[in-house]
């Protein structure tokens, strides 16, 4: 013990100096350390070459891209009007219109596709992610978002149906006709989380390309509003629970109605659009539509299904709206969600009339063209 310090360890070791084989294992890491910082300068700089050169040739192909999709659109406009007045034939105008429609496909499924000017992110894009880009710079990136979307819409399906007949089934059997209200407002939850997911795929599909006609998204957009509000929605504590939650009842009965309508589209018109993106008549970005959404081989099948469910949800509206004009304790969430579902029911019906007035313009064209071809042959035979 130092009798100076009473707290102190004889038996502590002195402060040695280093040895001589730790000095050189120290010196043998500095010098790789050294060597390390050598050779990541040049790499460094060759890097920030290979951006600047990459940017600068990705500009220049841009501008060659975008002067093709002009002048394939100017093609476009010069064969349509050839062929309103008649200075090429109805059936060569055809052709070509064919042809350029493939060449424009072929531009945007290929490696040119990120070179092309490309939507915006959109409000929605930039509230929930900010301006990051959404877009992929390679083919089968972007491939991969679209069949990743299908596989999202596969695996929710079932629970879009499942979810509300397990309701239905337990309001009967187990909670005595009268909702709890936990359980609904999981199913709202659900939804809220659905339609949002659903709505963030499909608008970063738009940017990378994908033809998904607006109003879809503005639907889901209506969805997640209407499920928003319904979470803030009290369906119990009323004297007659049961009068009060027949909004519920039906919505969950049209919300079965609307999961088998998305397996089948997802099985049957998916194998059509695959038909069409083989045949050159759709991009390869191009998704299934929604409740708007038909082809014509299931047109008596999917078009009284659809007409029946955007009925039932006009009606379910129309309900809620009664129920808040005669009733003295209504509540704001039933007028926000009768005007709601009037309003996806009213733009569902709208785009399905326009679907089926596109298919029947096509229609014409195409038995027009048949018959000019009969003619053709016709005359080659008579002459």
């Amino acid at each position: 013990m130092d009798p100076g310090n009473p707290g102190a360890d004889s038996r502590s070791p002195p402060p040695f100096p280093p040895t001589s084989d730790a000095a050189g294992k120290q010196k043998e890491v500095e010098d790789r350390l050294g060597q390390l910082l050598e050779r990541w300068k040049p790499l460094r700089d060759a890097a920030s070459l290979h951006n600047v050169k990459w940017q600068r040739d990705a500009d220049a192909l841009a501008h060659q891209a975008a002067a093709l999709l002009a002048d394939v659109d100017d093609l476009q406009s010069v064969v349509a009007s050839a062929s309103d007045k008649e200075d090429i034939a109805h059936q060569s105008a055809q052709k070509l219109e064919d042809e350029l429609n493939k060449v424009r496909t072929m531009m945007y499924d290929g490696d040119i596709a990120f070179l092309l000017p490309a939507k915006n992110n959109g409000y929605f894009l930039q509230a929930l992610l900010g301006p990051v880009n959404v877009r992929a710079t390679r083919k089968d990136s972007r491939y991969k978002v679209k069949e990743e979307y299908n596989a999202y819409r596969d695996r929710t399906a079932v629970m879009f149906l499942a979810f509300p007949l397990i309701l239905l089934i337990l309001q009967n059997r187990v909670w005595n006709g009268c909702f709890p209200a936990l359980p609904v407002q999981v199913y709202q939850a659900w939804l809220l989380f659905f339609y949002t997911s659903l709505a963030l795929r499909e608008n970063i599909l738009r940017v990378n390309g994908s033809d998904i006609r607006p109003w879809w998204v503005y639907h889901h957009y209506c969805a997640m509003a209407m499920a928003l509000v319904s979470l803030t929605w009290g369906i119990q504590g009323h004297p007659s629970c049961i009068h009060k939650q027949q909004g519920v009842r039906l919505f969950l009965r049209w919300a079965v109605m609307q999961g088998v309508a998305m397996l089948l589209q997802n099985h049957y018109q998916r194998q059509r659009l695959y038909t069409r993106i083989a045949l050159g008549k759709a991009g390869r970005m191009d998704v299934v539509w929604g409740e708007t959404a038909g082809v014509t081989g299931q047109l008596w099948v999917f078009y009284p299904l659809l007409f029946t469910l955007q009925g039932f949800q006009f009606y379910i509206g129309l309900l809620l709206l009664r129920t808040a004009v005669l009733e003295d304790e209504s509540e704001w969430q039933t007028v926000v969600c009768g005007l709601l579902l009037i309003t996806m029911a009213v733009g569902n019906f709208s785009n399905t009339v326009a679907t089926l007035i596109t298919k029947a313009k096509f229609k014409a064209k195409m038995r027009k063209k048949g018959q000019e071809v009969l003619q053709l042959m016709t005359s080659k035979k008579l002459s």
